[in-house]
């Protein structure tokens, strides 16, 4: 076992020093026990469990100052539990091994959501469940056009870790799974989030060394995102203050929040978030405990911030090592959020269907299983990690959608089709900029959508209440313009 680790090692060494082409798999691979992929798939999911669920108490408690977590012992004394930063991706596993599909259709993804995650959600998941409920579909759910959380929201980052936890080794599989899914509800940077951290999860079974995770993250991002601007200033700062980790804590709030550090967009964004979780790594200096305390005390949404660095070093120390620590852990994961999915999960079953879906990938990718020295083995192409998902252009997005959507807007608005059609065409033509004209070429048909549209209270409630600025304030002006009347606010479910 230790020789091949070493001999792994020595691969990855080498392997990280070549540049970063466009190419999909490289012609090397490796040999990993399938012991040692199990063991490192576990201990990611423990470890993104345990950065998680230790670091709700800490969630958002730490803004404008960081937070003064000496002591942290990791624990679930009680088990796991259902939490939207991993069980929005159980729902997603747990269909893809019932229906052996990796990649679901857009269609299934809806009613997944629909049957299953309905309540324990917020920000871009919470308006992309009301989208639905008007029959818009992934990917139009997670299109800034649509969702004015979409810039910016973390579910970029905290959807992303399991897509990296399937595909070890090969980075870009991960990103492109990874994008897959989190565009469900996020866009532009968060999508480049997305790649950034599932190429590291991905990459960290190659190597313990986090210059190179963090490299191999940087190779998986567009050239002209800020998230690469990120990683490239946090690791300055850290080298600038290497035993001072609130100074680069008050750089990042400096430099990366820009609404006050109170408002959503601070508080819950990819950048504030992402530089912390990137600090955090660098800070923990490859210590589990360390790097989930600098987590915690690096503030904002810091659960998943812990929960996505938890991950990696999850992986790099194994679930072996992680259960000899002597943390108090029961093996329990109880559906607390999740409708109609297991009540009787548990973290073990949990990650066996990971451990599935990993040889999975591993053999759909050109991968193979075999037998050395009596043991099983997987043979894995690994992958140079690159950019799956460009950053694109909000302004051409605005173009192509109109020109793509616009004759089927009119058709929902034509007479005999249901409420839902008329609805979710006045919806669009709003945020497209198309009501004006659908308005002043029949009023009467205008009207009509506008009342199927307010036939969705929930949507309502998202749009003038649950939506920040400046995209969520930007669509409010023109649902009013539009014709739309402000709702009375109202909690779900009065």
């Amino acid at each position: 076992m230790k020789y091949r680790t070493l001999l792994l090692f020595v691969f990855a060494q080498a392997y990280w020093s070549l540049p970063v082409p466009a190419a999909t798999v490289s012609e090397k691979g490796i040999m990993l026990s399938a012991e040692e992929l199990e063991d490192k798939v576990r201990g990611g999911l423990l470890g993104q469990l345990l950065g998680d669920l230790n670091g709700l108490p800490h969630e958002m408690k730490y803004i404008s100052e960081p937070g003064n977590v000496e002591h942290y012992t990791p624990a679930l004394p009680e088990g796991a539990w259902t939490d939207d930063d991993t069980d929005i991706e159980w729902v997603y596993v747990v269909e893809m091994q019932r229906s052996n599909t990796l990649m679901l259709s857009p269609q299934r993804i809806a009613q997944l959501w629909s049957k299953h995650i309905n309540r324990a959600i917020w920000c871009s998941n919470l308006y992309v469940r009301q989208l639905m409920d008007l029959g818009i579909e992934p990917p139009l759910t997670g299109h800034i056009q649509f969702n004015p959380w979409a810039d910016f929201n973390l579910s970029g980052q905290f959807l992303s870790e399991t897509w990296g936890l399937i595909s070890p080794g090969m980075p870009q599989t991960a990103a492109r799974m990874g994008v897959h899914y989190t565009r469900v509800g996020i866009d532009l940077e968060p999508a480049q989030s997305t790649q950034l951290f599932a190429a590291m999860v991905a990459s960290a079974f190659l190597t313990g060394n986090m210059e190179e995770i963090l490299d191999a993250g940087v190779a998986a991002v567009d050239s002209k995102s800020e998230m690469r601007r990120i990683v490239a200033d946090v690791r300055r700062w850290h080298r600038q203050n290497p035993e001072d980790w609130q100074a680069t804590r008050k750089l990042i709030q400096q430099n990366y929040c820009r609404y006050g550090g109170h408002d959503m967009r601070d508080r819950n964004g990819v950048q504030v978030n992402g530089a912390s979780t990137i600090a955090a790594l660098l800070y923990g200096q490859g210590d589990f405990v360390e790097t989930v305390r600098h987590a915690f005390n690096f503030g904002w949404d810091c659960d998943n911030n812990a929960a996505t660095s938890g991950t990696i070093l999850g992986v790099i120390k194994g679930n072996h090592w992680m259960m000899n620590q002597g943390w108090k852990i029961r093996d329990l994961f109880r559906n607390t959020s999740r409708d109609q999915m297991p009540a009787d999960e548990t973290i073990t079953r949990f990650g066996d269907r990971l451990v599935v879906l990993a040889q999975r990938v591993i053999t759909e990718h050109g991968g193979a299983r075999s037998q050395s020295g009596g043991l099983p083995v997987y043979h894995i192409p690994v992958e140079r990690p690159a950019n799956i998902q460009g950053l694109e252009n909000p302004d051409q997005q605005l173009t192509e959608l109109r020109s793509s959507l616009k004759s089927e807007i009119a058709g929902g608005m034509a007479g005999g089709t249901s409420t839902q059609h008329r609805a979710r065409a006045a919806y669009l033509a709003i945020c497209l900029d198309l009501a004006p004209g659908f308005q002043k070429e029949d009023p009467v048909k205008w009207a009509k959508a506008l009342a199927a549209l307010n036939d969705y209270p929930r949507l309502l409630q998202v749009l003038f209440f649950e939506s920040p600025i400046p995209a969520g304030e930007m669509l409010r002006e023109k649902a009013i313009a539009a014709g739309l009347k402000i709702p009375g606010r109202r909690k779900f479910g009065e």
